[in-house]
């Protein structure tokens, strides 16, 4: 079974490609930016922020679906800039209290001049 997700009152996407999908009891969720659902913008030009951001809009599509971010198995983080990586791991952290998920973290160029872009697979038994 697949099924489209689009969570309410999270950032629609921005362009061809679905919030999140689920497949059986897995969830796919595509890259999420640290946009303010209600601006449509970037919520700072700050790592930490933006961090935080794209967290609470994952949190935000996982719960949509019950699922909770204790159920995420493996994620996949891109970063503007290497260089931030520890303000940025000192944020991501705070929403994986224990047993964190696997991860993946390279440094790429991102749209809307973004600084961190997260995506993320769940899985609930």
């Amino acid at each position: 079974m697949r099924k489209i997700v689009q969570a309410e009152n999270t950032p629609k996407p921005l362009g061809a490609y679905s919030q999140a999908v689920k497949a059986g009891r897995f969830l796919f969720v595509s890259g999420q930016l640290g946009i303010d659902p209600e601006t449509g913008k970037l919520a700072s030009d700050n790592i930490t922020e933006q961090t935080r951001k794209a967290m609470e809009n994952i949190k935000a599509i996982l719960e949509a679906e019950n699922y909770s971010l204790n159920e995420v198995v493996q994620t996949n983080v891109y970063l503007s800039s290497m260089k931030q990586f520890n303000d940025f791991n000192h944020e991501y952290e705070k929403h994986f209290d224990k047993e964190p998920p696997a991860r993946v973290t390279v440094g790429v160029e991102l749209g809307l001049g973004a600084l961190v872009e997260i995506s993320v697979i769940a899985y609930n038994e």
